[in-house]
């Protein structure tokens, strides 16, 4: 049993040059744009050129709702790729890109982990190819050129108590939310009230990772609302001009990156938005490539799959025409006995009662993803701390409720350890099984959408919303957003709002504290709780212990 660090795993991999990797797939090194030896952009020409090719089988890798123990979502998406190619199938890995912002609070990495990791995890976890620094750019180029608008005498008349377009940066930092700009007398502008949200909350970051090409990007750029009018109009991004220098700074960052796994076997890594707040999956653009020239395409949702898978299928699949062939279901023993009651400093212990309680989560994201019709499995993501008992528990359980739960060793084994799983798998992606369907229509009115999630997914009673915000869904309806889908942001810890309800509660609701109208992205925002788009910094932030060694390797990323 290994107890080495993830980094320390991570920097003693045997990483092949990215060409070979590419070659896995049928690349040609002349369309791979290279960033130094191991990571890689897939160019356009070579996107345009498998076009026309039959798509290979999707597989979501989805989770119960998160606990401080951790469920190791990305590594068993990443565990799961190793294991079918392990097992003969050619298939690819798609997973989001790290934000700097929990780099440097609370979480660390998000490149797998143990033996189940994406390479070169470091630059995966800092700048990697630039692409968060270029959606920066491109929205606060937005941010500047209405400021500048307004400053020029207004010609939109713009009311500036009604500008929605905030500022971006990729860093976590509760001192910019609410802030005043453009102080300092007549030379400086008008005076107004803003903020910033973090980079992975941008709509820019949004239509990333939802717009097909760079044509598609443009228009959707500039489909973005931007402020009103005092006659309560829209004006769009296009309004300002903005839209054609905001492609040409997100050209390059269109393109999926290219990189590789512990065992060599290709990963893109491409796009991140923030999975409670916006709709969490990577961009269309890596998975509808990835489909193209692999068998099998292993990907991710973020958080839960009340949040993750939700957004999966009723936003991305929706909008890209993709049919999932099969989702998996990480859940650990660990975690099922948090929602079991258990705190955190006594999870050790074994505790079969308590993993027998938690599971009631687990069930209802099995049952929710039934919901749409995609058959599902059960990944125990296993901690050597587990014993039998509970394992067998899980287990039991999981028959029960017409699935199968298969214990998984990649952390500590890579692909040997989750040859079951892949095996199963395939079973269920070869036996056409899925009839994969969205939860609503798009002709479903607004709030009626809101509240089919809230009482089918998240199981409450009922939805609650002021007056003032079923107005602005029903203005929206008739200036002809009605048939977008919902993007509901709320805490990831509960099928609830409230982030202290673990299991699977029933008889809650849901509070609407405002919605926003993406129309650029192509949904409707819907904020429940106590949800921010610009993250604080813990007490004791991970960056206080992130730093150079005398090697000038880097320490603390885990």
């Amino acid at each position: 049993m290994s107890h080495k660090s993830d980094i320390q795993i991570a920097r003693e991999a045997q990483k092949r040059p990215i060409q070979e990797i590419g070659a896995k797939l049928g690349i040609p090194s002349d369309d791979l744009l290279p960033y130094g030896h191991d990571k890689a952009k897939v160019s356009q020409a070579f996107i345009n050129s498998v076009q026309d090719r039959k798509n290979g089988k999707l597989i979501l890798v989805t989770a119960i709702n998160p606990t401080p123990a951790g469920e190791g979502k990305t590594t068993t998406t990443v565990g799961l790729g190793d294991g079918l190619n392990r097992i003969g199938k050619k298939a690819a890995i798609c997973i989001r890109e790290a934000s700097l912002g929990p780099n440097f609070g609370m979480k660390g990495g998000a490149a797998g982990g143990g033996y189940a990791q994406v390479v070169p995890m470091e630059d995966m976890n800092l700048h990697f190819t630039g692409d968060f620094h270029a959606i920066t750019s491109a929205h606060n180029l937005l941010s500047a050129m209405i400021d500048n608008h307004i400053y020029w005498g207004n010609e939109l008349e713009i009311d500036i108590r009604r500008v929605v377009w905030r500022r971006v940066m990729d860093m976590n930092d509760r001192a910019l939310r609410q802030i005043n700009v453009s102080l300092g007398g007549v030379a400086n502008g008008f005076p107004r009230e803003t903020g910033f949200d973090i980079t992975v909350a941008s709509e820019v970051m949004a239509i990333l990772c939802l717009a097909r090409n760079l044509e598609d990007l443009q228009k959707r750029l500039g489909d973005m609302i931007v402020a009103y009018r005092r006659d309560k109009s829209a004006v769009y991004c296009r309004d300002i001009k903005a839209d054609g220098a905001m492609t040409v700074l997100l050209k390059d960052a269109m393109q999926p990156n290219l990189v590789q796994t512990l065992e060599n076997n290709p990963a893109f890594v491409h796009g991140g938005p923030f999975a409670n707040i916006a709709h969490g999956c990577n961009s269309v653009t890596a998975t509808t490539t990835a489909l193209k020239i692999a068998d099998y395409v292993v990907t991710e949702a973020g958080f839960g799959a009340d949040l993750g898978a939700e957004k999966f299928f009723d936003i991305k699949c929706r909008k890209a025409e993709l049919k999932p062939a099969a989702a998996v279901i990480v859940a650990t023993v660990r975690a099922m006995k948090m929602n079991g009651g258990v705190a955190k400093a006594d999870l050790g212990a074994e505790n079969v009662e308590a993993v027998k309680k938690g599971c009631a989560n687990l069930g209802r994201h099995i049952a929710n993803v039934k919901g749409f019709g995609v058959p599902v499995v059960v990944a125990i993501n296993h901690f050597f701390t587990d014993t039998d008992a509970e394992v067998q528990a899980v287990k039991d359980y999981v028959a029960g409720q017409g699935s199968e739960a298969i214990l998984c060793k990649h952390w500590a084994h890579g692909s040997a350890g989750i040859e079951d799983l892949a095996h199963k798998v395939v079973q269920l992606a070869e036996s056409g099984a899925s009839n994969f369907a969205p939860l609503y229509p798009d002709e479903m009115g607004l709030f009626q959408k809101i509240d089919t999630i809230a009482k089918r997914i998240y199981h409450a009673d009922e939805v609650i919303a002021d007056k003032s915000i079923r107005d602005q869904l029903k203005t929206w309806e008739a200036a002809g957003y009605g048939n977008l889908p919902i993007c509901m942001a709320k805490t990831q810890y509960s099928f609830s709002t409230d982030p202290n309800l673990r299991g699977a509660p029933t008889g809650h609701t849901v509070p609407i504290r405002e919605v926003r109208l993406s129309a650029g992205a192509g949904f409707v925002v819907v904020i429940c709780g106590e949800i921010m788009t610009m993250p604080g910094l813990p007490k004791v932030p991970a960056a206080e212990t992130i730093r150079l060694n005398t090697d000038g390797q880097i320490e603390g990323l885990f």
